[in-house]
């Protein structure tokens, strides 16, 4: 089968599956997840052009993502004032236009050093705009933000994009163009100079490519599509605020793209469907979700660099070669000690939390998993601990298996 026959069938099933999934997830809550998703899918492959693709670590990508989401908010407004017959649609191309024009102001500055220089100057334009957001109110809106409306846009094809359904199938095509245009590049002999700029920007300069103008052409790339992501933000909440421009949300693309995994196409996109479930989903479970945000990134970082699509591609030999059942057994042994110390953690943190912040207003009886606990008490403190030394010394036991099972079985595939 080639190339081009295997990408037509991939994006095709990535259509069928946009389309398909609000008939299988039907509540409105699930309407709402999934139009997040997908906002926040074109943002981290956006970032993932930077990172992934070029090699620049950002602070500062919310930005662009914020910037342009704020210029769409006033579009819309004027639009509706003035009854200008603009479809809700066409919109994000004024997101792409607002990431164009400040990719390439701001780019212009920073890209002209790579590295950590380039890490310092991207945090400093994040907070440089960030702090300007509660000073320009009449652009920002203050703490409050600009609000608009997108019911008031002229019906497309009779839509009105009043309910979240419609606005999902807004955001679903927009995010399969993205996804396709940002794959696309990737394959242009554009996107193998930024892979070089990335491995050997000396050999690059050798051969005689400006490595300063790589970096600002995927800088201004890579604002364009935040600015779409930005533009789909706004007429998704119908309101841009000044936490869109802030540093938790350029942490928070950074987190999505290293989950998911830096470098692999996909792996932006793994990550920003399991953080933005995990964000909402944990917001409604605990209080400490950020912490486990965090924990989850230094883990990722230390044991997984390659992200979750990373960890598939390992085992992408050994499905083609029909061996991945036979790393059952191993990835059973191991799991029974990684459950419990992941359950030993969540008790440690939950109860910690519970007695460092919650004990004063709330007193220190809790719920646990359905079960009432006291967090003043020395018992589940013990059954905390004593999970995490028993599943910690039973990973160490069983990992070994592990390793030895996943060489034998790369070794048959390789022969």
């Amino acid at each position: 089968m080639s190339t081009g026959v295997k990408h037509f069938i991939a994006f095709a099933a990535l259509a069928i599956i946009l389309i398909a999934l609000p008939k299988v997830f039907v509540s409105g809550s699930a309407h709402t997840m999934m139009s997040l998703m997908g906002i926040m899918i074109i943002f981290a492959l956006s970032y993932n052009i930077l990172l992934g693709q070029t090699g620049l670590l950002s602070f500062g990508h919310a930005v662009y993502y914020g910037l342009a989401g704020f210029c769409v908010a006033h579009a819309m407004n004027y639009i509706a004032r003035e009854k200008i017959g603009v479809p809700l649609p066409f919109i994000p191309l004024i997101g792409a236009f607002a990431g164009l024009f400040f990719g390439a102001l701001f780019g212009l500055i920073s890209t002209r050093r790579a590295g950590t220089v380039f890490s310092m100057i991207s945090l400093g334009i994040g907070e440089l705009v960030a702090s300007s957001a509660l000073i320009l109110r009449s652009f920002f809106g203050g703490e409050e933000g600009i609000p608009t409306n997108r019911t008031k846009f002229p019906p497309f094809f009779g839509y009105k994009f009043g309910p979240q359904i419609e606005v999902y199938y807004l955001i679903a095509f927009w995010c399969f163009v993205c996804i396709a245009l940002m794959y696309a590049l990737t394959r242009t002999p554009f996107g193998r100079m930024c892979n070089a700029v990335r491995d050997n920007p000396e050999r690059a300069e050798f051969v005689g490519y400006s490595t300063q103008r790589v970096r600002f052409i995927a800088f201004v790339f890579s604002a364009i599509f935040a600015g779409v992501a930005g533009a789909l933000a706004t007429i998704n909440f119908e309101l841009m605020n000044s936490q869109s421009l802030g540093a938790g949300q350029s942490g928070l693309v950074l987190l999505m793209t290293y989950v998911g995994g830096v470098g692999h196409f996909i792996g932006p996109i793994i990550g920003g469907v399991i953080i933005t479930f995990l964000q909402i989903s944990l917001s409604d479970i605990t209080k400490a979700w950020m912490l486990y945000f965090g924990l989850m990134f230094i883990l990722v970082v230390m044991f997984s660099p390659g992200g979750v699509a990373g960890w598939l591609a390992l085992h992408q030999p050994l499905l083609k070669g029909g061996r991945i059942f036979r790393l059952i057994p191993a990835y059973a042994l191991a799991l029974v000690p990684m459950a419990m110390l992941a359950a030993g953690l969540i008790m440690t943190i939950e109860l910690a939390h519970r007695m460092l912040v919650d004990a004063q207003s709330d007193g220190s009886v809790m719920k646990l998993a359905g079960w009432t606990v006291d967090a003043a008490k020395a018992q589940p403190w013990m059954l905390a601990i004593g999970l995490l030394v028993c599943g910690a010394l039973g990973l160490k036991l069983a990992w070994p298996k592990v390793r030895e099972a996943f060489a034998a079985q790369s070794a048959e595939v390789a022969q």
